[in-house]
């Protein structure tokens, strides 16, 4: 009969079921994409889904997954997009300023609303509104309808936003500075002019 030593090694985590974990998350699928692939004896199948997550609280991120079975594309896009959640700035359940945000050839105009408004957009943009938990706001959807470039330009759009109070501190930053640099300027003191050279060879009278 072999005996077994313990080793003293750590219980290993089930990652996957510590992933699955956080049902205070809200999870939307945007997009799913199927890929054929020929290969010898038919064709192969894989899967890409973008998902977007939020907490409905300020926080939103989004990730794409691939895989050869759509749950398990669909778990990876919400890892990902988990891991890559930024917070938008809001004030009173919008947005904090008007933005326009690019992505390739994707252009989304986002405007804040009043309340009541409600979530004016659509598709993408939708479902990355609705996992930041912004209640109301105006957005267009430009040029390319594709979803990746549409969610892409809607996060860069949110990343892009600052509070008021945040601008004018930066402002007010940049006044002292400039300030402090002319009083300096005014302090220094000031440098005589050079006397211009006196020829080396003189003209006698």
């Amino acid at each position: 009969m072999v005996q077994q030593r313990d080793r003293g090694e750590r219980p290993r985590r089930d990652r996957r079921r510590d992933e699955d974990e956080g049902s205070e998350f809200i999870e939307k699928v945007v997009f799913i994409n199927r890929v054929a692939k020929v290969v010898k004896g038919g064709r192969r199948f894989s899967f890409t889904a973008i998902v977007v997550v939020g907490d409905g609280a300020g926080h939103v991120g989004f990730g794409m997954g691939r895989a050869n079975e759509v749950p398990e594309a669909i778990r990876k896009g919400g890892v990902i997009a988990r891991r890559s959640m930024i917070q938008v700035p809001m004030r009173q359940g919008t947005i904090a300023h008007d933005t326009v945000s690019f992505y390739k050839a994707s252009q989304v105009v986002m405007r804040p609303a009043s309340a009541g408004t409600g979530l004016i957009a659509g598709g993408a943009v939708r479902a990355v509104m609705e996992a930041a938990g912004v209640k109301d706001v105006l957005t267009k959807s430009l040029g390319s309808s594709n979803p990746v470039n549409v969610v892409r330009a809607t996060i860069e759009g949110l990343r892009s936003l600052r509070q008021p109070n945040e601008v004018v501190a930066a402002r007010h930053a940049m006044v002292a500075d400039a300030a402090a640099a002319l009083v300096a300027a005014s302090s220094a003191p000031a440098v005589a002019p050079s006397a211009p050279a006196v020829a080396a060879s003189t003209v006698e009278a």
